[in-house]
């Protein structure tokens, strides 16, 4: 086995990327377990506010998606350890490429859903977001579903990556995890 590598500065994601993962996986896990929640309260009162808090955390979770990405497209992620093989190596590419797309794919099913059932988003209940496509029960059940799938593939997607995460930190005593962790303090 090789030991384990010293954490530097160029094997280590940076301070805003971390804070971004780490704000997005509780935004992701949140919405899931709200969504979860939601999905079968009786109209009220209740459940029109967690929808729109559900819809707000989204608008949220794009926006941010958006930074992350454009950070991403800035910064170069640290380099994926030596000993892993080309096969790993691509499996973890298509993983954090499918992430991404997730991320993107979900909030904007969402938008599309509330646009075709007729509930316009109002991000914080100020800012009123423009719907996408026009009143169309079929169509709104239709995106219903999809939004709920994409979910559910999205939340596979998050276990197999915290277990490829566990997997480099306990099995192949590499940095994987470390690097994503915020710095301790000495």
């Amino acid at each position: 086995m090789k030991p384990q590598q010293q954490l530097t500065f160029s094997n280590r994601y940076t301070s805003i990327a971390i804070g971004l993962h780490w704000l997005m996986a509780i935004l992701i896990i949140s919405l899931f377990a709200v969504g979860l929640y939601m999905h079968d309260l009786p109209l009220s009162p209740w459940k029109l506010q967690i929808y729109s808090w559900h819809k707000w955390a989204g608008v949220t979770a794009f926006l941010l998606v958006m930074i992350r990405l454009l950070w991403r497209f800035t910064h170069s992620p640290p380099p994926l350890p030596m000993n892993m093989s080309r096969t790993a190596e691509v499996a973890a590419h298509i993983g954090h490429g499918l992430l991404y797309l997730l991320m993107i794919a979900i909030p904007l099913s969402g938008w599309l859903m509330s646009s075709a059932k007729g509930f316009q988003t109002v991000y914080f209940g100020i800012i009123p977001i423009p719907d996408l496509l026009t009143k169309n029960k079929e169509l709104g059940n239709a995106l219903r579903e999809v939004h709920e799938t994409l979910n559910f593939v999205l939340i596979a997607l998050v276990i197999g990556h915290a277990g490829a995460a566990f997997k480099h930190h306990f099995f192949d005593k590499d940095d994987v995890l470390t690097r994503m962790l915020p710095k301790r303090k000495h």
